[in-house]
């Protein structure tokens, strides 16, 4: 009798052990939780940090794959950081701008994925001409196994907004006890976009000019959003040597459309936009494609570094 209980005892306490194992694997408070209690988020890079920051606020912890001042196009992930993506309570990231990213992605296994690019509609910028915008460039894109689609939407806040409510349905379901504050932070965040889209089409409302001329391909949803033109020196990716024929057109082009302004970014090598612009007598300013935050970012957030790029295309297009 009692070596049966004994058995009987052992054996109830094995079964509660693998429920206890079972249950701990189940749970979101494992590697996907912070000691006290917030979801770890693990954004691409500064554009998907900054809506997980805000959406999610102080319920959860987010860590950047790309650090401040790195290109991200040609972000090489760790090891550490690939396994990171697993152990994520969510993900934050955009197919189609980081080839590592999306890979490590895809292999991670997780269920709580935002993707920006499945968040809003993308278009194919680069290469076409039509009323709204031309950035025509002599690359390929970076994101050319997606079809050539331009995967830089953060830069137009109506874009921008439609990602933010998408990014808002993945953290409420990887944290459902929080789902009413991340509503609260999303409205905020909707609404402030909102301003900022106000904001510049109040701005570039009265203008002298249409087009202006910039490094690489990054600002077309933006120019698309209030009717400009953008010409880029490169196409969408920043690294890419102009021809000698773009750089004959781009001649051509400064002086019948009275471009006053070449624009360069903060990341990315100035020296051919700085070289242009010395060639056709014309000013530089910077145009921040808001893909990281450094010391030279004119802004110490996106709607900082938005209102800075307002500031210089207003000034660039002779807005009154």
């Amino acid at each position: 009798m009692n070596i049966r209980r004994r058995i009987s005892t052992a054996a109830l306490a094995g079964v509660s052990a693998l429920g206890l194992l079972a249950l701990s694997a189940c749970s979101p408070a494992g590697g996907a939780r912070t000691e006290d209690g917030r979801l770890r988020v693990t954004a691409s890079f500064y554009p998907m940090e900054f809506l997980a920051r805000q959406i999610g606020g102080k319920h959860v912890e987010v860590t950047d794959l790309t650090k401040p001042g790195v290109e991200p196009h040609d972000l090489e992930l760790t090891p550490k950081q690939t396994g990171q993506l697993g152990e994520s309570g969510a993900i934050v990231y955009l197919k189609g701008l980081q080839p590592a990213v999306d890979d490590a992605v895809a292999q991670s296994g997780n269920k709580h994925v935002a993707d920006a690019a499945a968040l809003t509609s993308l278009e194919k910028h680069g290469t076409e001409v039509d009323g709204h915008h031309h950035t025509t460039g002599d690359n390929h894109s970076h994101s050319e196994a997606e079809g050539g689609d331009d995967p830089h939407l953060w830069l137009d806040p109506v874009k921008y907004a439609e990602v933010a409510r998408g990014v808002n349905t993945t953290l409420a379901k990887a944290d459902p006890h929080h789902r009413a504050d991340f509503q609260k932070n999303t409205d905020a965040l909707v609404k402030k976009l909102d301003g900022l889209d106000k904001e510049f089409r109040d701005g570039l409302k009265k203008r002298s000019s249409d087009t202006f001329l910039t490094t690489h391909a990054a600002f077309g949803y933006l120019a698309e959003r209030y009717g400009l033109t953008e010409e880029a020196i490169s196409g969408l990716d920043p690294e890419s040597e102009p021809s000698a024929h773009r750089i004959r057109d781009l001649h051509t082009l400064a002086d019948r459309h009275h471009v006053s302004t070449v624009f360069f970014e903060t990341i990315a090598n100035p020296v051919t936009a700085k070289t242009l612009a010395g060639d056709l007598h014309l000013k530089t300013d910077v145009l921040d494609p808001l893909e990281g935050i450094n010391g030279k970012s004119r802004g110490t957030d996106y709607f900082g570094v938005q209102r800075a790029n307002l500031a210089a295309l207003q000034k660039a297009l002779g807005s009154k």
